[in-house]
């Protein structure tokens, strides 16, 4: 079978799903030949490695890939394409993120249960990874910032005291600076409380972890509560 790499099409699973194993065979194997040698379409090759997988994954009614048959089927085809060992663990890694994702798209909510398959991709996990990295980012430069004292770079007017030039200036501007950092600490920490899901909390933690968990909540829910009688008792008066 040979791959016309200029106009491949991304495959949806019943594009292929009724072609025989040696036709399903023949074309990964074509897939992943052509993935090693040229770079310039490998996004959309990964992908239909991927499907030809899955593909194969379905006609054995083996979903997670675990049969002896599934296994020998696909050793077989990487095999027969030819690729050198260095770079068959890359090829075989990324076409199983991509399996991955299909899982979901092709699978119900309750398949994947029954599964024990979360149901969320790995894409989808990648980008809550990034979220919740980059959230907690933003508290710890936050953090640093407004434990930061304020620059006293002041200079004296011409005629007036030490005491009038050095006091009130640096003062007025710790406090602009404190109620920007409150604000901006507030923002994080709203959106790193938000990063938490129950999901993980109800299906992955430990008991010992949950009452960690919750004892830090805990905490967090006392601070905002004594930082909130302030706020709304200013907002009462208005």
């Amino acid at each position: 079978m040979r791959v016309d790499v200029a106009n491949l099409p991304t495959l949806q699973l019943e594009d292929i799903e009724n072609e025989s194993p040696k036709m399903l065979h023949a074309r990964g194997v074509a897939y992943v030949r052509e993935f090693d040698r040229i770079a310039g379409a490998q996004t959309v090759l990964k992908k239909n490695i991927a499907m030809v997988v899955l593909a194969i994954r379905k006609r054995h009614n083996d979903w997670l890939g675990r049969t002896h048959e599934y296994r020998q089927e696909v050793a077989e085809m990487y095999r027969q394409a030819n690729i050198p060992p260095d770079s068959l663990d890359a090829v075989q890694a990324s076409v199983r993120y991509h399996v991955g994702n299909l899982l979901r798209q092709y699978l119900t909510p309750r398949e994947l249960q029954a599964l024990e398959l979360l149901d969320t991709s790995p894409v989808e996990r990648q980008q809550d990874r990034r979220s919740v990295n980059a959230a907690l980012l933003t508290a710890t430069k936050l953090s640093a910032q407004a434990s930061a004292p304020v620059s006293k770079g002041v200079t004296k007017a011409k005629g007036k005291s030490a005491d009038a030039t050095s006091d009130r200036v640096p003062e007025q501007g710790s406090a602009i600076k404190a109620t920007a950092d409150h604000l901006r600490l507030a923002l994080a920490a709203r959106q790193l409380v938000e990063q938490l899901d129950t999901a993980v909390v109800d299906g992955h933690m430990t008991d010992g972890q949950r009452a960690k968990l919750d004892e830090d909540l805990a905490a967090v829910q006392a601070a905002v509560a004594k930082l909130r009688r302030h706020t709304r008792k200013r907002s009462s008066k208005g």
